[in-house]
């Protein structure tokens, strides 16, 4: 399939999403949709939750802590305790404990960043029973967020913003589970393996030697690993290995998959606060990004690689190849990558490693945005809706009258929050970018020196402390100092912008509707949009440029071109 027939399928899908993925989506968080009743139900009397009591954003805030903290310490026992543990043929022992602290916090914060290679790391049990597990409860807490910020702008003078068990579980039942159950089918039928069956031994009868080929619960993993904007994949070679993803058909699926859900909510978000032009204002803004990213992403890929062509090969007509997978392609692996990096995904067809300059910053500029293009599932709409309301205050600053969203006015607590929000993930990435750079152990973890060198550091803390989970492969990070930095940076990352946009959703549900007029800064206009855009570049842009200027800048430049 051609790079523009693909493209167009992928438009045509995502578009139905937005609109019947969407009304779905809606549907369960309006608890229109209850056909696991029984289920559900038990569920809750397990949890000893009473469905029926909304919350206030403190209580929806620790009930989420709480679940998240017991989370990790369960995962973190899982993968410690595996080798005393069934579902483990191939007798693997447990995961050190810097290892296990960091896998367990990077697969609850949705980030799903691996310092080990899955096949030989991790046991059946580990696989299935924590990491994926996490999966979809950790996309289902993204999502919950998401509704509840939402219910804030859409409620007026409630004390309550829903009930974070509620949402949870919904999600997980109505919407995470079916789609991943039967998409599981579907990559199984295209060759993805499935199977409890342990590794396949294969012996050379000519000299003897024994090839270990590892298998297990691959396909089930592989769904919910798209779906749920989480990326960790089953074997080290993620979305390149043809038992992740088999064919080019499987391909196209996870770029649907990992943007279906983040997409779809705008349209959620539209219905919910009673216009849907407001939805298609922020989808507009999310496919302004991405389009343009793609679009020099795909560019640079499908050109020649400098580097290669300094070493005397002078015509690379597939394009840059180095590093990618043969059966895709350079631009359909530079599509996929670039989905996985515009969203908090994370998993890769190809080595980001081997991209080009301008290919790799690609990559690493989509996340600096701030995951809001569209992000992750949830993340990337309650980041972007952070980043509208600065954008109402500059516009209200311009027409010299109070700012407001939504028919809510936007005063100075509302700004300073959404505020918080929008810097905490820019001051993570460069404070611990700038401690790796200046110790030993942060600069001899690095595979190259120079600006490449300096990439794979800023690239590891800006994809975990946005919760994407890829990495630059450059970057040795299983080590105690990499782990528990790392571990930090993914805690910040989520946490630092969970709680904002909470308390932003506790403080707007309580303010009434001011009646709109004639000076009323209309935010469903492509004024509004371009106000966003702009926003959302000066604090990406501005931010990072020193830091990119380092990097992939200084790197295409010193092969004598910028593009």
């Amino acid at each position: 399939m051609g790079t523009a027939l693909t493209l167009i399928v992928l438009f045509v899908a995502l578009a139905l999403c937005w609109r019947y993925l969407g009304a779905y989506m809606l549907a369960i968080y309006d608890g229109r949709v209850r056909w696991l009743r029984g289920p559900e139900r038990l569920i809750y009397r397990a949890l000893g939750v009473d469905s029926e009591a909304e919350q206030s954003w403190q209580r929806y805030t620790m009930s989420l802590i709480i679940f998240s903290a017991v989370a990790i310490l369960v995962t973190y026992a899982l993968i410690r305790l595996q080798g005393h543990l069934p579902l483990n043929p191939e007798h693997l022992s447990g995961v050190s404990p810097a290892l296990s602290f960091n896998t367990a916090v990077s697969f609850v914060t949705n980030t799903n960043w691996q310092n080990y290679s899955g096949e030989t790391t991790m046991s059946y049990l580990s696989q299935m029973g924590s990491l994926t597990v996490q999966m979809f409860v950790s996309a289902s807490v993204g999502i919950a967020v998401a509704v509840a910020l939402i219910r804030g702008f859409a409620r007026k003078e409630s004390s309550t913003i829903g009930n974070f068990w509620v949402d949870l579980v919904r999600g997980v039942l109505y919407l995470l589970l079916p789609i991943s159950f039967v998409m599981t089918f579907v990559f199984v039928g295209q060759g993805a393996i499935q199977t409890f069956a342990g590794p396949a031994h294969i012996k050379n009868a000519l000299d003897g030697f024994t090839q270990v080929i590892a298998r297990g619960p691959v396909a089930s993993m592989e769904v919910i690993k798209q779906l749920g904007t989480n990326g960790g994949g089953f074997f080290n070679a993620n979305g390149a290995d043809p038992f992740e993803n088999p064919t080019g058909l499987t391909n196209l699926l996870s770029v649907i998959l990992i943007l279906s859900i983040p997409f779809s909510l705008t349209y959620v978000f539209g219905k919910m606060v009673g216009n849907i032009r407001q939805g298609v204002a922020v989808v507009a803004t999310m496919l302004l990004f991405f389009c343009i990213w793609t679009a020099v992403g795909i560019g640079a890929e499908h050109g020649a690689n400098t580097a290669v062509h300094l070493g005397g090969i002078a015509h690379q007509v597939a394009g840059n190849m180095n590093g990618k997978e043969t059966r895709f392609g350079s631009s359909s692996s530079a599509l996929y990558n670039i989905a996985s990096t515009q969203t908090s995904t994370g998993s890769v067809d190809a080595s980001n490693d081997s991209f080009t300059p301008i290919g790799g910053m690609m990559l690493l500029t989509g996340m600096m945005l701030g995951e809001v293009t569209p992000g992750g599932v949830g993340s990337g709409l309650y980041t972007i809706l952070l980043f509208a309301i600065v954008a109402v205050f500059l516009g209200g600053l311009m027409v010299g009258r109070t700012p407001e969203y939504l028919g809510k006015k936007i005063q100075a607590r509302e700004v300073k929050i959404a505020a918080l929000g929008v810097l905490v993930m820019p001051i993570t990435v460069l404070v611990l970018t700038g401690i790796a750079t200046v110790v030993q152990s942060g600069t001899s973890a690095t595979l190259n020196s120079g600006p490449h060198g300096f990439t794979e550091i800023l690239y590891a803390f800006t994809s975990q402390a946005n919760n994407n989970g890829s990495a630059f492969a450059g970057l040795s990070g299983n080590t105690p100092f990499y782990n528990i930095l790392g571990a930090v940076a993914m805690l910040i990352g989520r946490f630092g912008v969970i709680v904002p946009a909470l308390a932003l959703a506790g403080t707007l549900g309580k303010k009434g509707l001011v009646p709109e007029s004639l000076g009323t800064f209309r935010t469903d206009t492509p004024l509004f949009i371009g106000l966003l855009v702009g926003v959302i570049v000066i604090v990406g842009g501005l931010t990072f440029f020193p830091a990119i200027s380092l990097g992939p800048l200084a790197e295409q430049l010193s092969h004598g071109r910028l593009f």
